[in-house]
């Protein structure tokens, strides 16, 4: 999953002084050995000290492309090796602490890094609603931190400082049983009702326009999944909900269009739809994606999307299960709803492209995403097991 990057994309081979940074990063992350040889973190503020001709001499060598495979995979990102604009925002955001500076909101330029994650982290533990545990202090987090600091006497100004933190580290837990935000979004679904009728669904078909995405002879995956997300519009139309697709059959709205347009929508819930490829003759099979850290700490109610989402394709298709993964991907972080990016099988892979082509299994895909959102607004007592949810079989003629 590739960001709409406007900076140099930073790769094997390349020198300079933006190397220089990403290296500097790399060494406060414990990542990559320090000029004299030691591994060992930086807090941010410790930056580069070298003279301009050490910095226009940084290259990216072998150990700094196998740093920065080891960052993006535990931060959830797209593994290449290289730095493009979403990598390297995430070196930058991982160099922070919760402590490190004062956090508040700006609407204009938004705090982003590890110490607000910490922050939203806190203030769920707390009891208290900080939004998405994102890393991003928005106003969610702002009006969360404020309830906060008014509950125990602090100075309600929305900004984490010194006060604030003495106020944190001295509190303990008081949301216990489960990753609170997890249990708050859970506990709002169930508690809106079991219907469908006025949700507000956002439906992502991949690619678009000029862009195909990957291609059998005159078989695209913009088509099929531009055909798979009317499907489940239609489906979930049928059921009351009200639908909208990010995009039409000739167009190609960035990655930050589509998850604007679902954040202006309003929407209950938004579902990217893809299908993947590689060169491998045996990659294929189902897999969806949430937004996570990968340690659990960021995960929302998304991931219980992506596992219903993809637990009921599989049981309705035969596709192989291939798993849910968090990830870090703008298009799941910036939505400002539960999201999940559906890979729906290997356009690559004769069996699963011959699968794919059936336009009873796109049917049987659009019925399985139905289930999945439906499943997310029942209680658990009524829930039913996976593959058998039938309200398809009463919308559909």
């Amino acid at each position: 999953m590739g960001s709409d990057s406007r900076m140099q994309i930073l790769r094997l081979g390349d020198r300079g002084p933006a190397v220089a940074d990403v290296q500097t990063a790399l060494r406060s992350l414990g990542l990559l050995r320090d000029l004299d040889g030691t591994v060992e973190p930086r807090p941010p503020q410790a930056m580069a000290t070298l003279p301009d001709v050490a910095l226009d001499a940084a290259v990216f060598d072998e150990a700094t492309e196998l740093a920065v495979r080891h960052f993006q995979q535990n931060r959830g990102l797209s593994v290449d090796g290289r730095v493009g604009e979403e990598t390297y925002r995430a070196l930058n955001e991982a160099r922070w602490s919760l402590g490190d500076r004062l956090l508040r909101y700006d609407p204009e330029r938004p705090v982003r890094g590890d110490d607000v994650i910490s922050l939203q982290e806190r203030l769920h533990e707390l009891g208290y609603d900080a939004g998405p545990v994102d890393g991003i202090f928005g106003p969610e987090t702002e009006h969360g931190l404020r309830t906060f600091q008014r509950d125990y006497g602090l100075t309600a100004d929305g900004t984490c400082g010194p006060a604030t933190m003495r106020a944190l580290r001295q509190l303990g837990r008081k949301v216990t049983g489960g990753r609170p935000q997890l249990l708050r979004q859970s506990a709002s679904f169930v508690a809106s009702g079991p219907h469908l009728i006025g949700r507000r669904i956002v439906v992502d078909p991949g690619h678009g326009g000029e862009d195909t995405g990957y291609a059998v002879g005159e078989t695209t995956e913009a088509d099929l999944v531009f055909d798979l997300a009317s499907r489940i519009e239609g489906r979930l139309a049928a059921a009351g909900a009200m639908v909208y697709l990010t995009r039409g059959r000739e167009q190609n709205p960035s990655a930050a269009e589509r998850t604007q347009f679902a954040n202006d929508a309003r929407a209950d819930l938004f579902v990217s739809l893809h299908l993947d490829s590689h060169t491998s003759e045996h990659a294929r099979g189902v897999a969806s994606y949430y937004y996570g850290t990968g340690s659990g700490a960021s995960s929302t109610a998304g991931e219980q999307f992506a596992n219903l989402a993809r637990r009921e394709t599989v049981a309705r298709t035969g596709l192989l299960d291939l798993g849910s993964h968090p990830k870090t991907w703008d298009l799941l972080r910036m939505t400002r709803m539960p999201a999940v990016r559906l890979d729906c099988g290997y356009l690559s892979h004769p069996v699963d492209r011959l699968l794919l082509l059936d336009a009873r299994v796109r049917s049987a895909i659009a019925s399985g995403v139905l289930a999945a959102v439906q499943r997310l607004f029942l209680p658990a007592e009524n829930d039913p097991p996976t593959g058998t949810f039938v309200l398809e079989d009463r919308i559909q003629g």
